[in-house]
Parts: structure tokens; sequence; C-alpha cells
């Protein structure tokens, strides 16, 4: 779980920089927009949109843009778009797998710009269930450690339906079942406060390790697939150094 979770907290730094910042709100806005289509604008009766919604104030996306995300949903507005989710998968340098995960209106320029990054950085685009079979689809909420000690978190987590809870790289880290997300998330927020991440995720069950060159090439794949508008979110199961997750965090 260490190299998964070191993975993620590089794309949480990367992510966090102003130069990200648009695209961050226009993936959470896409992901609001979907939950209230799906299941309606009340938050309160639609448990994707309310984790949608945390996410959203987790990034400091302002609350005019949550709202508008949401009126976009309204058939009746001239704005509404209608998004398709659809996952594709594949291999990066050093034979990582790759999930990415997308909201397209688009879906022949979805599969064409993903195919394109993939080629052009060494990767190689898969048909699918290609390599998902690697991997386990789980809930996943992240607390700092100084909210709570590991025992309190373990405990509050265990009685609010979570699967298991531990520390790392300085997180609490807490999995569920994929339809046990939202309530588990919910209840810890009553028992702590609303958590620094709640989301569906793909967590894998090996990890590819990958030296220096292979781990800045697949980091590099990994980025171009972010930067496209249409992708929501990337997962993978590289397994990096220390020494090299601290080289690309502060790249």
């Amino acid at each position: 779980m260490a190299g998964h979770s070191k993975f993620k907290n590089i794309m949480h730094r990367k992510g966090a920089q102003d130069k990200k910042r648009a695209k961050l709100f226009s993936r959470l806005g896409k992901e609001i927009t979907v939950a209230a289509k799906m299941g309606g604008p009340d938050p309160d009766m639609n448990p994707r949109l309310r984790l949608a919604i945390s996410a959203a104030r987790a990034g400091n996306m302002p609350n005019d843009r949550i709202k508008k995300a949401i009126d976009v949903a309204d058939p009746a507005n001239k704005e509404a778009a209608d998004y398709e989710e659809i996952r594709y998968e594949g291999y990066g340098p050093g034979g990582v797998a790759i999930i990415v995960e997308v909201l397209t209106d688009n879906r022949n320029r979805a599969v064409s710009d993903v195919r394109l990054v993939f080629s052009k950085n060494g990767g190689t685009l898969g048909e699918s269930n290609s390599v998902a079979f690697m991997f386990d689809r789980v809930g996943e909420i992240v607390y700092p450690e100084s909210i709570a000690d590991e025992d309190n978190m373990f405990e509050a987590a265990v009685e609010a339906g979570a699967e298991n809870a531990g520390l790392d790289e300085g997180q609490h880290v807490i999995h569920t079942a994929p339809d046990d997300l939202s309530a588990v998330a919910d209840a810890l927020s009553k028992t702590f406060e609303d958590p620094e991440r709640s989301e569906l995720t793909w967590r894998p069950k090996t990890m590819t390790e990958l030296d220096g060159d292979k781990a800045v090439a697949a980091m590099k794949l990994v980025d171009a697939l972010e930067d496209l508008d249409d992708v929501q979110s990337v997962s993978t199961n590289m397994d990096i150094s220390d020494e090299v997750a601290a080289m690309l965090a502060n790249a």
C-alpha cells in the first residue's frame, strides 16, 4: 500500500499547484454534474452527489461553482452536457498497469486523445479488463494523522462500517466496500470532521517496482494523461523508492 499511497501523495501535491487548479475544478464540476443528473440535485438524497460536493470543498472549489455544476445537470439548462463515463486500461513504461477514468461528451475524442498519449509516452492502450483484474475497486477516505491516534481512528472506522484503516505516509487511510463509502464518510465526518479526500479508487493487488528512469517515464505518461480535459483520474500499481519519490515531488 505504501507505494500506491506515495504515488497518490505526489499527485495530490502536483494537483495543488496553481497551474492545475482550473483543471481540478473542471473535473470536480463534471463529477458534481453527473452525480446530480443521475441521482437528483439534493445531496441529502444523493450519496454520490454528497461525496462529489465534499471532494469539491476539499479542493477549495468556490460555492458558486459547485451550485453552477449542480444547475447544469438540469435538462432545461442551456449549458447542460451529456457526459459519458468510460474506463480505459493499459500498460506504461516498465510494465506498470494503468487505469484511466474519463467523463466525456465525445467518446471518439476521448479514446483518440488517450491512445495518442499512451503511444507517445512509451505505453500501450489495452482492451477492456486487460489490467482491471490487477486492482480492487474500493472506497478510500483520508484524514491527516493529527486528527486522531491510530487506535481511535481504527475503532471509529470499523464502527462506521469500514473494512480496514491504518496509518500510511502521515495519513489515516480508511478503506470501505464501494457501496459503503458514503455512509462511512458521513459517520466519520460526525465523529471528526470532513476528510481530506473521500472517493472511489482502484487499489492495486500487487505492485510493479520501477527504477529511476522507468519511474520518471511512467510519471511523464501519467502527467500527460491527467492533462487531458476528459480524464477524471489515473490509477497505477507503480511502486517507487523514497529517493525517486522525493525527486519526482520536487521536480
